[in-house]
Parts: C-alpha cells; sequence; structure tokens
C-alpha cells in the first residue's frame, strides 16, 4: 500500500514529467549503484523502500503549543524603502499560515524575513526552535528562480570567455549540488517522477518544470517550515490541483508550512491561520475562519476597484502605428515546424497561421512547447531558423532585419522579465520599449516619454515610476512590461501569462486592457494562460498542445463559448 502523501507527490510531480521512454540518465548510475536497481520488484520489496521513503518526508504532527517564531514591532526595508512598519507576528508549532496581500503589499518581504534573507531594521524577530532556521527553512519562490538562473548566466559567461568547454548546469546536477546524500537524493528522484528532467539544462525548462524541480530541492532536508510563495502561478489545472493535495498531506504529516499568495482561492485545505496585508500594514492576523470573513475579503479584493473602472475608458494609444505595412495579412505562418533537444521533441510538424484580425489562445500542460512556440516567433529560438516560420510575409533567416521585426512585436514574458536585473528606473524599462532594448541607451522625445508616464498612471504605479525595477514585487514587474510592451501600439501584441503573479485587481485590469486591445481592431494578440477564466472574449481562436499533437480550435467572440470551455481539460 502506498502512503497517501507519497501518491500525491507521485502524481503531482508525474504529471509535470514530459513521457521520455528508454532514456539513460547517465549522471545518477552511481547513484543506482547506492539505490539498487530500480526496475521491477516484488509487492514486499517495494512496501519496505515506500515505508524507508514515508519516514524520509515525514514528520510526526505536533500539537499546537509553544512559540517558534516571533516577530515583535519589526520593521523591514529593501534598499530606501520601508515596509510593514511596527509588524507582531507569533508562529507557534503546528500552525499553517496563509501570507495574503496585493502586489507590492511586502508580503514575499516578510517571507524572506522569515526565511532569514531580509534583515529587519526594528523591533525583534525570535527564533525559538534553533532549527527553525537556515537551511531547515525550505523557500520556492519565482525570486530564487530569477536567482538562480542569474548566476547560470554569469557562470555561462565566465566559462565561455576562460575558454572552458564545460556544459550548462543540469536540473539533476543542481539536486545533487546542493545536498551531500545521494541516497536521499535518489530516492526522492525516484519518488518525484524526476528522471526525464535531470539532465535537461536549467534554461531548456518551462517555468512549471522550474518550480518541480525548485519544491524537490526544498524537499531534501525535510524542511522544519515550508515557505512557498506564489507556488501556483505557472501551472496548469491539474498540475496546481495536485499540488495542492501534495502540500495538504505535507501539512497533515508536520511539516509546517506558510503559503504566499494574492489569490484567496489558493488558501488551501490545511491552512489553519492567516495573516493580511492591507494599506501597506499587516491588517489582521489569526485563525483562517476569523480573518477570511466575507466582510473581509470583500474589503480585501475592492482595494483598487474604484481607480480601475476610473481608468478604463481612455487607453493611452499612440497616434500613429509604428508601422503602416499592411502588405499581407499573414502575421505567422509556420510549415511542418519540429522541435527538438536530442531525443526530446517538443512538437513535431506543426502547421499553424495566424492572420490580421485574429486573437489566439495557446493553451497546454506544461512542458508542451507554449514558452517554445513563442520562442520560435520572437527569435529567441535559433531553431525557428531551421524551420519554415514566416512572419509578416517573410521567412526567417532570409534577409529580414531583427529590428524590423521587433518594432512590429510587443512581447511580455518572464524570460523578459529574467533580462531587467539591474537597477535600471521602472520608468526607463518602459521607454526602453520603443527601442526594443534591454535598457535605455537613448534619449527619448518628449512625446515618448509622456506616453509612459500616461502608461504609468493607466496602471496605477506612478509611485513606482522611479524605483529600480529589481525591486519591484514580481506582479509590479509584469505590469511595468506590459506597459513597455503597449508603448509602441505593435502590430502583434505576446503574452505569455501576463496575469501570472497579479492580484485580483490588477487581473480584472488587465483583462479588460488585454480585451480593449484586442476588440480595439489594431493589435492582434497570442495569448498563452492556465486558467479558464482568463480566456477574455476577443479570443477567436485556440491551439491546443497536447503531448500526442496539438488542435486549433476557432471560437466565436463573446463571454459564452462553450467551445472554448475545454481549458480545465486541456490543462491536465
Amino acid at each position: 500500500m502506498i502512503f497517501p502523501l507519497l501518491q500525491n507527490i507521485r502524481l503531482f510531480f508525474g504529471a509535470l514529467s514530459k513521457d521520455v521512454r528508454g532514456k539513460r540518465w547517465h549522471f545518477f548510475h552511481f547513484l543506482l549503484s547506492i539505490g539498487g536497481n530500480f526496475t521491477e520488484r516484488n509487492d514486499e520489496s517495494t512496501v519496505s523502500e515506500t515505508q524507508e521513503d514515508y519516514n524520509l518526508l515525514d514528520h510526526k504532527s505536533e500539537q499546537i503549543g509553544k512559540p517558534l517564531i516571533t516577530l515583535d514591532g519589526i520593521s523591514l526595508r529593501i534598499g530606501d524603502t520601508m515596509l510593514l512598519p511596527g509588524t507582531s507576528w507569533e508562529i507557534r508549532e503546528g500552525e499553517n499560515w496563509a501570507i495574503l496581500g496585493s502586489n507590492g503589499s511586502g508580503k514575499s518581504a516578510l517571507a524572506r524575513a522569515i526565511k532569514g534573507d531580509i534583515p529587519h531594521v526594528r523591533g525583534k524577530l525570535l527564533r525559538h526552535d534553533p532549527e527553525a532556521a537556515g537551511t531547515r527553512i525550505g523557500y520556492v519562490a519565482f525570486e530564487l528562480q530569477e536567482e538562480i538562473l542569474l548566476r547560470e548566466d554569469r557562470n555561462e559567461e565566465a566559462r565561455f570567455f576562460g575558454g572552458n568547454k564545460g556544459h550548462a548546469l543540469t536540473a539533476g546536477e543542481m539536486l545533487l549540488r546542493d545536498d551531500g546524500n545521494p541516497t536521499i537524493i535518489d530516492r526522492l528522484v525516484k519518488l518525484l517522477g524526476l528522471y526525464p528532467l535531470l539532465e535537461h539544462g536549467l534554461r531548456t525548462l518551462s517555468n512549471g518544470e522550474f518550480r518541480k524541480i525548485l519544491i524537490a530541492r526544498a524537499l531534501l532536508r525535510s524542511p522544519k517550515l515550508l515557505i512557498l510563495d506564489d507556488p501556483f502561478a505557472g501551472l496548469d489545472v491539474g498540475s496546481r490541483e495536485l499540488l495542492a493535495a501534495t502540500v495538504t498531506d505535507l501539512m497533515n504529516h508536520g511539516t509546517q508550512m506558510i503559503l504566499v499568495t494574492q489569490r484567496i482561492e489558493e488558501v488551501i485545505p490545511g491552512i489553519s491561520h492567516v495573516l493580511l496585508i492591507q494599506g501597506g500594514r499587516v491588517a489582521r492576523t489569526g485563525r483562517r475562519s476569523d480573518v477570511i470573513t466575507p466582510e473581509q475579503m470583500k474589503s480585501f479584493q475592492s482595494e483598487r476597484k474604484p481607480a480601475l473602472e476610473k481608468r478604463l475608458p481612455a487607453l493611452p494609444l499612440p497616434a500613429e502605428r509604428t508601422t503602416t505595412d499592411a502588405t499581407t495579412d499573414l502575421l505567422v505562418e509556420m510549415k511542418h515546424v519540429t522541435v527538438a533537444y536530442g531525443d526530446l521533441a517538443v512538437f513535431e510538424r506543426l502547421d499553424w497561421t495566424v492572420r490580421r484580425g485574429e486573437n489566439w489562445a495557446v493553451v497546454g500542460p506544461n512542458g508542451s512547447g507554449k514558452t517554445t512556440l513563442l520562442g520560435m516567433i520572437t527569435g529567441d529560438n535559433l531553431q525557428a531558423y531551421a524551420n519554415e516560420v514566416y512572419l509578416f510575409g517573410k521567412k526567417r533567416g532570409e534577409g529580414e532585419s531583427i529590428w524590423d521585426i521587433r518594432r512590429r512585436l510587443g512581447v511580455v514574458s518572464p524570460e523578459l522579465q529574467l533580462q531587467y536585473r539591474y537597477p535600471i528606473p521602472a520608468r526607463e524599462v518602459i521607454i526602453s520599449g520603443f527601442f526594443d532594448s534591454i535598457g535605455l541607451y537613448r534619449t527619448a522625445t518628449k512625446e515618448q516619454a509622456a506616453l509612459a508616464d500616461q502608461w504609468l498612471e493607466f496602471l496605477g504605479v506612478t509611485d513606482k515610476a522611479h524605483r529600480p525595477f529589481n525591486r519591484l514585487s514580481y506582479g509590479e514587474k509584469r505590469l511595468m512590461l506590459i506597459a513597455r510592451a503597449m508603448v509602441k501600439s505593435p502590430e502583434l501584441l505576446i503574452l505569455d501569462e501576463p496575469c501570472q503573479g497579479l492580484d485580483q485587481s490588477n487581473r480584472k485590469m488587465v483583462l479588460a486592457l488585454m480585451q480593449s486591445i484586442g476588440s480595439e481592431g489594431s493589435t492582434d494578440l497570442i495569448y498563452i494562460t492556465h486558467h479558464q477564466e482568463e480566456l477574455i472574449p476577443c479570443i477567436t481562436h485556440v491551439l491546443k498542445l497536447q503531448k500526442a499533437g496539438y488542435e486549433v480550435i476557432q471560437c466565436a467572440a463573446g463571454p459564452d463559448r462553450p467551445e472554448v470551455n475545454f481549458l480545465q481539460k486541456a490543462a491536465r
């Protein structure tokens, strides 16, 4: 009999893994020699091994009682910004907390202070249990993904300029490097279904796959306290459900949890207490039933609603388009496109055409190739030049200028967000959209600067105009990138989960903005999402990517369309 905890973990991570058969993971051969041959075994052996693996992850449930961590009147500082002044909060053994707050409220900073990554400048932070510190606090967040990829980029540059022919860091190497016990790694890799990803370079992983590796890494040390910062973002429906079940089982078996989110619906079963942040301060702490009340949540959800409704009618778009070339109605055309990495085919013989006046949604499970597909359009994936890919009627790689292409595209994606790593003022990030540069190296005209200011006002982030981009919250960064993409009024706007990391108010605003852009007619959309409610009415076509192929669905514009009510199934 397999314990429910391990069964849910296996299902969650198995759902994210690509089906790669017959592949030997050479890097872990020495682990197999330690752990034995993991082929078919008899039931008695399997039960015995499962019990051992369960013991590696299981924590005996403790009675809620003595304090674990106490915050007494602390204030946090990031750069020159003070956050959450005078915060007092106590976490006791056996309690599982959710930190709930809007974008830029300081919820992630508070979680990082608990981890020990951000110092407090006032008050006291007491750790009553020596194990509630350091490596015994697991931490998974988008910021951690950014830090790992930034470090890998620097290492890759050092290897290149030093003449070192070493390879990029793989997922398996990262797991092995971060924990000294290969037996524990081997057993967790087997249980969590990670083998298909172990030899993949970190840069080749999708967002969902990268999340999978980060969560696995956090579990390696059997953490006393596990912090999950927006863990469901970027995951398809099936993976979100399985992760929720896995996290709930972990809590039921004694691993204390802090879940950081801006979505009330993501406060999963098993969360016993909630800390609510409103207006830049901790508004309330207590038992879940006392904090998540209809009255309190109505106040939380409507915090920015009046400003949203007031701003929507007038979109600040340029008076003239950046290009008037409309000699062809074909925006994107792909003929028999195949993308593969070694023996792994992402998709094969894909035929896809996007015409003027069409707005496309691209859906599919994690790892199905959605981000790779967009990379073929933007040119970030070099395999575009080995295939028949046409943009605005011109074949990739046949004399077109990359700048001519980029000035007609607007892009919002996690990959673009990662490229802005340095302390560039947010306003300059928006203005850089006119020049398609990472950073601002030219002087903007008065008209361009004024348009950037209009977008800051439109999105309600004028007060963040001069704040360094790398010090904004994840959701605030996403809003700035949307403004950067739209300042030049592109012919084609490519959106890779634009609402990822946004709170409810900002999601509503961005979805209303995308609907206005898509229905106005001058800019067409290609839009990746995992959420049914984000399939805005202006979407006219859907490309559904699956492991067994793909499907194109045409749908009428409008809010009630039964033909697109498939996302719950498509994402599984």
